[in-house]
């Protein structure tokens, strides 16, 4: 069975896509045609919105679904006439908020989108070309800015792990890639050895690491089962002998791989 879902918002959406799709997650059995409206911003973008809305719901069939975090009362007004299951963010949660609190809320568009002038997003920036000028061991000599460096077998997830903490949480995350001879000799690099409090390992199912190094460099040593077995062996003794936490990749999105860092590195988020 198939739904159409769309996220409508006066902003950017990002509020709406991101509830949404946490509660749309636990129904497993059907599939979603997600559709996200940023912007509407004005009664007619509305009405506009609300004819897609009814078009899909004539094409499928099925009644639409609607994540709403529009501020605007006239403009939910239009919204309210389409033929579709609506789902008011806003006001599911902030009148029970207002009644607990004692407050009116003030009811501003784009209230926990931060500015490009605060602290915190200039925060975020700096971390982001800090991942990005600091990715596969390409500049050591910063790594003492860093607050924390990813230390693996390459493809196992360093970068975007970095450059996610970067831009949700305005994390300086730095990764190095360890390579044969750093396995073989059971030594850290020495741009890495007065970091160790720094280090954070990521591993990977070898079977699993083959694959993805496949689509990369297909039929290479590489990519072979053997190779990837070998150096993820040596990689966890390394972590092991030389006491980094570490986790395995494997089954996990880079939301929880940066998550659990974050929570056994005690590492502080910077996005408020």
């Amino acid at each position: 069975m198939k739904r159409y879902a769309f996220f409508i918002s006066d902003g950017t959406g990002i509020t709406a896509e991101t509830l949404g799709n946490s509660l749309l997650s636990q129904f497993e059995n059907i599939q979603f045609e997600r559709v996200t409206l940023p912007y509407i911003d004005s009664e007619d973008k509305a009405l506009a919105a609300v004819a897609e809305i009814n078009k899909a719901q004539l094409e499928s069939g099925q009644t639409a679904i609607i994540f709403d975090t529009v501020v605007d009362k006239n403009i939910r007004k239009v919204i309210d006439g389409a033929h579709a299951f609506k789902v008011d963010i806003f006001s599911t949660f902030l009148s029970p908020l207002e009644s607990e609190l004692g407050e009116k809320s003030s009811y501003t568009v784009g209230k926990s989108h931060q500015s490009a002038l605060s602290d915190s997003y200039v925060a975020r920036i700096a971390a982001i070309n800090y991942a990005l000028d600091n990715d596969d061991g390409a500049r050591t000599r910063y790594y003492d800015e860093a607050d924390v460096i990813l230390v693996g077998v390459s493809r196992s997830g360093k970068t975007p792990s970095c450059l996610y903490m970067a831009m949700q949480f305005g994390i300086k995350a730095a990764n190095y890639p360890l390579t044969e001879d750093d396995m073989e000799e059971l030594t850290l690099p020495a741009c890495l050895s007065d970091k160790k409090d720094k280090l954070f390992g990521l591993t990977i199912d070898p079977d699993r690491l083959s694959a993805i190094r496949n689509e990369r460099r297909a039929n290479s040593r590489y990519a072979s089962l053997k190779q990837c077995y070998h150096e993820v062996d040596e990689v966890e003794h390394l972590f092991e002998s030389n006491n980094i936490p570490y986790l395995s990749t494997t089954d996990a999105s880079v939301e929880e791989i940066c998550t659990r860092i974050i929570a056994a590195a005690k590492l502080q988020r910077r996005f408020n």
